[in-house]
């Protein structure tokens, strides 16, 4: 009898085993998958903020009213899920500048562009940054909120930079122009704490 117990605990381990394997093998071919995803949005996102965003008003105000959005929503998910002080650190600050520069943004927009409606909503494409954000496991949290707001400050400044010598927009220049440091400063230091990861 207790040979027949013994091999039935030894089955269950074995079953709990393979399940859990299961588990991380789908894990992790999810995680693959929001990689690659968010990978292949850092390299849209700069098409996108040096062809449209830079060279229109329209897409201007909408690049940077998004990116604000995005920035600003994924910097909650980091101040809730991180555990590390740095990064809820910096999440703060993003959340503090981003919603300041929205709040420009907002006050220039009906003078400098009165027929471009500023977002209320994410796009898809930052969307699904938020959905890997939040799928992200709290072992691998820290690098995937990093490694996408290096690439989304990356957009912002392609964005910014672009538009800030646009002289028939000289209010939206003039913001494009005073948001480079505070978004340099936010991509610089999130890229510090990568690197201090690897």
């Amino acid at each position: 009898m207790k040979t027949l117990t013994l091999a039935g605990v030894a089955s269950l381990a074995l079953l709990a085993a393979c399940n859990n394997n299961g588990d991380s093998a789908r894990q992790n071919a999810n995680e693959a998958v929001n990689a690659t995803q968010d990978a292949a949005s850092g390299v849209v996102g700069q098409t996108s903020a040096a062809t449209m965003g830079a060279n229109t008003v329209d897409g201007f105000v909408t690049g940077l009213a998004t990116g604000n959005m995005y920035e600003s929503e994924a910097a909650k998910v980091a101040e809730a899920k991180s555990k590390n002080a740095d990064v809820r650190a910096l999440a703060a600050m993003i959340t503090k500048d981003h919603t300041a520069a929205g709040e420009k943004l907002a006050a220039l927009a009906p003078t400098a562009a009165p027929n471009v409606a500023i977002p209320t909503t994410l796009d898809e494409r930052r969307k699904g940054l938020i959905d890997n954000l939040n799928a992200a496991t709290p072992g691998d949290f820290d690098k995937v909120y990093l490694e996408q707001q290096v690439a989304a400050h990356n957009e912002t400044l392609t964005l910014l930079n672009g538009f800030s010598d646009k002289t028939d927009a000289p209010a939206l220049a003039g913001l494009a122009r005073e948001l480079i440091s505070t978004v340099t400063t936010h991509r610089d230091r999130a890229q510090a704490l990568l690197d201090a990861m690897k």
